[in-house]
């Protein structure tokens, strides 16, 4: 499909392909989903299917609370 002068591809998810857990505790997985800010990378930016970025968010979430992955950066 081509849209602007650009050919789209579909991403793949990156957790159905390798098989890969989510886990709260895997800061560096963790870091890889957010933002320079701190915000969580919405889905059509980072391929994830719908199951799993909802496990991420939540996985976020967590670590967020026990203070593994920080809320915002400073500016």
């Amino acid at each position: 499909m081509e849209r602007g002068g650009r050919l789209l591809r579909r991403k793949n998810c990156r957790f159905c392909v390798e098989k890969v857990p989510i886990d709260f505790k895997d800061v560096p997985m963790m870091k890889s989903f957010l933002t320079e800010r701190g915000r969580i990378v919405p889905r059509r930016m980072s391929g994830n299917c719908l199951r799993h970025q909802r496990e991420l968010t939540t996985a976020v979430k967590r670590a967020r609370h026990i203070a593994l992955v920080s809320f915002a950066e400073e500016r």
